[in-house]
């Protein structure tokens, strides 16, 4: 079933991009990129390997600076930001790593402590407990709060790597690949647990995928890249009712190969 665009609000952008443009070497990888996402959306960006779209979070992030063009994330001009108000902002932007990018040497709890206590030294342990099961319990996970990583599962490891970015109650959600290299079943429970956060914490979330099913299921918006621009925008439907074949060939690949 297609998503609703329900609790968004257009009148509230929190990111803005004009004329976005990064090469490496000869390379040009993103090519007048244009796009918003509104307060509230989850938008998901589409296109196969190798177009840029990890790239495009990186920038947003301030992992990777652009070449050229505008970036606004939160009111911030990522062209024009110091180191130091860099690393405020990111504090409101939780990023879930393909990996999951957790410490093997640390347990579940362990994990999720470790960012809000790097970030919020004033907490008490009772207060650094309620926040760590509350972000467990969303994710369906509280059972595994004193397991370390090697003994969860791959679905378990992705979901405990979204609990840690929630911990600090981002304002926006980056998910790159989220239900890359998990099997359908779990796929769609990650696919469910994405548009629960939407729901439960208010985010504003970018979808970098290339698995048309997380489009569908997750995204308000879509947005397909090709040839380093934003070539369709719009619902799921609106972008694949076109007779280009670089967009029906992702599409076919998807669901019919």
């Amino acid at each position: 079933m297609e998503k609703k665009n329900t609790g968004i609000d257009y009148n509230d952008t929190v990111i803005s991009i004009k004329g976005l443009q990064k090469s490496f070497g000869d390379y040009h990888v993103l090519q007048g990129i244009d796009l918003q996402l509104f307060q509230g959306e989850n938008l998901v960006v589409l296109g196969r390997s190798g177009t840029g779209k990890s790239v495009l979070i990186k920038i947003i992030s301030g992992l990777l600076k652009a070449d050229s063009g505008e970036i606004n994330v939160l009111g911030s001009d990522m062209n024009d930001i110091s180191n130091g108000d860099l690393a405020e902002l990111r504090k409101r932007i939780g990023f879930s790593f393909q990996n999951s990018a957790l410490y093997d040497s640390m347990t579940v709890r362990e994990n999720l402590e470790f960012p809000l206590v790097r970030n919020q030294r004033n907490l008490r342990r009772r207060e650094v407990n309620e926040m760590t099961e509350r972000v467990l319990d969303a994710v369906g996970l509280l059972q595994t709060i004193n397991q370390m990583p090697a003994e969860l599962s791959g679905g378990q490891r992705k979901r405990i790597g979204i609990a840690r970015t929630l911990i600090l109650r981002p304002e926006i959600m980056l998910y790159d690949e989220p239900t890359a290299g998990l099997d359908p079943i779990t796929s769609i429970e990650i696919n469910n647990l994405i548009n629960r956060v939407q729901e439960r914490f208010h985010t504003s979330s970018i979808i970098i995928t290339h698995d048309l099913t997380c489009a569908k299921t997750t995204g308000n918006r879509v947005a397909m890249l090709l040839d380093g621009q934003f070539k369709r925008q719009g619902t799921f439907d609106e972008v694949f009712n076109t007779d280009d074949e670089r967009v029906r060939h992702f599409y076919d690949y998807n669901f019919i190969n």
